[in-house]
């Protein structure tokens, strides 16, 4: 009913998209999601193809692969950061959430940490790529999981974000599917944002966020091959 305003029982293009940026999805993956939805390309989706579009919204917030086959996998609802219902809160601010990272896994992704030298804690990009290149993973794959793991977008990571890095590389490395965006699970716990008070949180226009994500992301000059997809 939000995003069908006229009650015409389909909803079109305009609204779904506005709608579905709230997923925090990326452009890239919201487009792919569009295209299996709106099966005769009419730019429209009716009731059902809409609900196909939130599971594979749902899928690819929790790291599955956005195609057809996955609508029939298990996935908790879709979280949408939403000011006017409570019900979509987004999930990633929950704090309750244990961290993927396990303990031990930790000691030793700090071990490797200390040893590449960090400045006040911190790591450049370029002390982070080697490590990255040498688990011989495909660049495009790297390039997600800088983006993943350099939450607040300051071009270097600190212990907690390069655990997230590492934990990723590992799990592409097991042949497990990166994530399109960061599952609650794994965002470190001294990056969440403390609960709010329901449709207290501040929503950024998401096409100036991402746009200026992208520009402020040193992945671009680090992964260079990975610039045709940016464009």
């Amino acid at each position: 009913p939000q995003v069908d305003s006229a009650n015409a029982g389909r909803v079109l293009a305009s609204d779904a998209a506005v709608f579905l940026k709230k997923s925090g999805l990326t452009d890239l993956v919201l487009g792919k999601i569009w295209d299996l939805a709106d099966t005769d390309g009419k730019g429209i989706l009716n009731k059902q193809e809409f609900f196909v579009a939130l599971r594979l919204v749902a899928c690819a917030q929790n790291g599955l692969d956005v195609s057809l086959s996955s609508l029939n996998l298990p996935v908790p609802p879709p979280r949408f950061t939403d000011t006017s219902s409570p019900l979509l809160l987004s999930g990633t601010a929950s704090n309750d959430v244990p961290w993927a990272v396990k303990l031990e896994d930790k000691a030793k992704y700090d071990a490797i940490f200390d040893s590449l030298n960090p400045v006040n804690g911190l790591l450049s990009g370029d002390k982070v790529k080697p490590v990255l290149l040498n688990s011989k993973l495909p660049v495009d794959i790297l390039g997600r999981v800088w983006e993943l793991s350099d939450i607040d977008r300051d071009g270097m990571l600190d212990r907690d974000e390069f655990a997230v890095a590492m934990f990723l590389v590992y799990c592409a490395l097991e042949k497990e599917p990166v994530p399109m965006s960061l599952p609650a699970a794994l965002v470190p716990p001294s990056k969440r944002k403390p609960m709010s008070v329901p449709g207290a949180m501040p929503l950024l226009p998401s096409s100036t966020s991402t746009k200026d994500s992208h520009q402020s992301l040193p992945p671009v000059g680090i992964l260079a091959a990975k610039t045709p997809l940016m464009q």
